[in-house]
C-alpha cells in the first residue's frame, strides 16, 4: 500500500502554476483570445482594456505606438492571472513573422503552448515556423480554431491540414454545429453534450444541453444534421483517442472550435488547459538538469525590454523562475559577470499593472530592473555556477547601414542601438575598422520598428540605407594564431556585435562558402548560444 507523500509549500505552488505561450499567424485572433482569457480570470473587467491606454499599461499586448497604428504585435508581453485555483502565466508572442526570433526566446521560457488558427485560413506559413520551434522542445500544444461565426474551411479539412502540415495528431474535443450565420454551437466529445451558441447571450454566450442531444442537433441544423451526425459518429468511433502522455510529448494536440470575439468555446478550452497542461518543468544547464522543486532559487533571462514606461526610460529583464522561491531583497549570483546582484525592486506582471514582488515560484516571470548589465540568456542562482542553455540568436538575413541626420545626436544613437540590441530587437555591428553602424535583421519590419523607436524613445532622427552585405556568421577558432591570421586577412569584413563577439559579414553567400572552405580551422556559426566563452569552451 502506497503512503501519500505530503507536499511541501514549494511543491504546492509549483503544482498550481501553468506557464504557456500563445502563438498564431497574424490576424488569427490571438489578441482577442488573450483578452477573453484575462476576462475569465478576472484580470481585466471589460472588453477593450487590453487595447486601451497601452502606453500606460505595461504588461498588456501591443503597447508600442507602431503596434497600435498597424494593428500588429511585434513584441512579447507577460500577463498573470488566477483561474480555477491555478496561477496562470500567459506569454503573448509577436504575431508578425519578422519577429520570430523574439517568439523563439519566449518559447524557451514556457512549458506549453496554445496555438490559434483562423477557421477560414487553416495552417499558415508563420504557424508552420512556430510549430518547428515547439517541435524542437517537444512542447505540448492545445489548438483553438477561431472565428467559427464566419464562414470557413470544413472542420474535417482543418484536422487534416493540422496533421499533414504540422505533423501532429489532432484530437477534437468539440465539434462545430455549422459555421458563419448558421453557427449553432458545438458538440462536446468528452461528455456528449451540446453547448448552444447564442450571440449576445452573456459572458459565455452558451447554453448547455445534456439530454436528447441527437434530436436537438436535428432541430438546430435542419437539413445539415445528417452529415453532421455522421461526422460526429465517425470521429467518436474511428477518430484518435486523447492520450495525455502523447499530448505532453508534443505528439497530440487537443483541438477546440469557437469564436473568441463572441466569448464562445474559450471556457471549455481553458478548463481543459488547467487540467492537462504541465506544471513547471525541469530546465537544462551546461552541467546538469535543474528540477523546479529544488530549494535554491535559479532563474533565466529570456527577454530584455527597454522603455516599457516612456516616462521613466526603464529597462526590464524578464526572468523565468526555474527552481526554488524568489523573495524580495534576495542576493543572487550573476554568473556571466561573476558578481552578486541584490534584487530589491523586482516586479510581477499582473494584466495591465506591474506590482512589486514579495515572492515568486517556478514558472513565474519576474521583471528585474536592468541598468545595462543584464543580457538575454543570463543565468542567476544562489551560489552554484549554472548556465541555462537553449536561448540562441540567429544570423540575420537582411542588412542596413545607419545614417544619422543630426551628427550631434551620435551618442544618443549609440545608446539607443546598444539598448535595442540588448533586447534582441535588432543586431548591431561595428566594424573593426571604421565607425558606421550596420544593422542586421531577420525581417524588414524590424528595420521600420528600429527607426520608429529611435525617434520616439531616444529622440534620434536616423534613416537606414542599403549596404553591400548579404550574409553574416559569428567566427571563432580554438587556435589563437589561426584567429589572428584570419583577422589580418579579413579585417575589412569583420565586425563586433552588440555583445562584443566577432562576426564575419560578406557580400554574397558564394563568398562566404568559399571562405569557409579555405579556413576550415575557423568555426562559422549561424546561431550563437547565449553562453559565456568560459562556459562554452569547458
Amino acid at each position: 500500500m502506497e503512503v501519500a507523500t505530503k507536499k511541501t509549500p514549494l511543491q504546492k505552488e509549483i503544482a498550481r502554476r501553468r506557464t504557456f505561450g500563445i502563438i498564431s499567424h497574424p490576424d488569427a485572433g490571438k489578441t482577442t483570445l488573450t483578452e477573453k482569457m484575462l476576462l475569465m480570470g478576472g484580470a481585466i473587467h471589460e472588453a477593450g482594456e487590453v487595447r486601451a491606454n497601452k502606453s500606460r499599461r505595461h504588461a498588456t499586448s501591443d503597447w508600442m505606438d507602431m503596434e497600435k497604428e498597424r494593428g500588429i504585435s511585434v513584441t512579447s508581453s507577460v500577463m498573470q492571472f488566477e483561474y480555477e485555483g491555478c496561477k496562470i502565466n500567459l506569454l503573448d508572442t509577436p504575431g508578425h513573422k519578422d519577429f520570430s526570433e523574439d517568439t523563439y526566446r519566449v518559447l524557451t521560457a514556457v512549458d506549453s503552448v496554445i496555438m490559434v488558427l483562423d477557421h477560414a485560413a487553416g495552417v499558415e506559413p508563420q504557424t508552420e515556423k512556430l510549430m518547428e520551434v515547439c517541435r524542437m522542445r517537444n512542447t505540448p500544444i492545445i489548438t483553438f480554431i477561431n472565428k467559427l461565426d464566419r464562414d470557413g474551411l470544413p472542420p474535417l479539412d482543418l484536422l487534416a491540414d493540422i496533421e499533414e502540415t504540422l505533423g501532429i495528431q489532432a484530437v477534437p474535443f468539440n465539434w462545430p454545429l455549422g459555421m458563419g450565420r448558421l453557427f449553432r454551437g458545438v458538440y462536446n466529445f468528452q461528455d456528449e453534450t451540446i453547448q448552444r451558441y447564442q450571440k449576445g447571450a452573456g459572458p459565455q454566450n452558451t447554453v448547455l444541453e445534456t439530454e436528447n442531444v441527437e434530436e436537438r442537433i436535428e432541430t438546430l441544423m435542419g437539413s445539415g444534421a445528417e452529415d453532421l451526425l455522421f461526422e460526429i459518429d465517425l470521429l467518436s468511433e474511428a477518430g484518435a483517442t486523447f492520450k495525455k502522455a502523447d499530448y505532453l510529448a508534443g505528439k497530440q494536440t487537443p483541438v477546440f472550435f469557437g469564436t473568441a470575439l463572441n466569448n464562445f468555446g474559450i471556457k471549455q478550452m481553458l478548463n481543459t488547459f488547467v487540467t492537462i497542461a504541465p506544471p513547471p518543468q525541469p530546465r537544462q544547464t551546461t552541467t546538469r538538469t535543474v528540477q523546479p522543486q529544488e530549494d535554491d532559487f535559479t532563474g533565466l533571462v529570456f527577454k530584455i525590454q527597454a522603455n516599457m514606461d516612456p516616462r521613466h526610460r526603464d529597462r526590464i529583464a524578464f526572468v523565468r523562475v526555474c527552481s526554488g522561491e524568489f523573495t524580495r531583497g534576495m542576493t543572487v549570483r550573476h554568473h556571466r559577470l561573476n558578481q552578486d546582484l541584490r534584487i530589491n525592486n523586482a516586479t510581477m506582471f499582473m494584466a495591465q499593472e506591474r506590482e512589486g514582488v514579495t515572492s515568486a515560484f517556478p514558472g513565474d516571470i519576474i521583471g528585474v530592473h536592468n541598468h545595462g548589465t543584464i543580457r538575454i540568456g543570463d543565468s542567476f542562482s544562489i551560489d552554484e555556477p549554472l548556465w541555462f542553455t537553449g536561448v540562441p540568436s540567429f544570423a540575420p538575413e537582411r542588412f542596413r547601414k545607419v545614417q544619422l541626420n543630426d551628427p550631434l545626436r551620435a551618442k544618443h544613437l549609440a545608446k539607443g542601438l546598444k539598448q535595442l540590441s540588448e533586447e534582441g530587437a535588432i543586431q548591431v555591428y561595428r566594424p573593426l575598422k571604421g565607425s558606421a553602424f550596420i544593422l542586421g535583421a531577420v525581417g524588414e519590419l524590424q528595420f521600420d520598428v528600429t527607426v520608429d523607436r529611435l525617434k520616439n524613445e531616444y529622440n534620434v532622427d536616423a534613416q537606414l540605407v542599403g549596404v553591400n552585405i548579404a550574409a553574416a556568421r559569428w567566427v571563432e577558432a580554438d587556435d589563437p594564431s589561426v584567429m589572428q591570421a584570419f583577422e589580418r586577412r579579413f579585417q575589412n569584413d569583420l565586425y563586433h556585435d552588440g555583445a562584443g563577439d566577432l562576426a564575419f559579414l560578406t557580400y554574397s553567400s558564394w563568398y562566404l562558402n568559399r571562405t569557409m572552405e579555405e579556413w576550415d580551422a575557423v568555426r562559422f556559426k549561424s546561431t550563437k548560444e547565449h553562453v559565456p566563452d568560459a562556459v562554452a569552451h569547458d
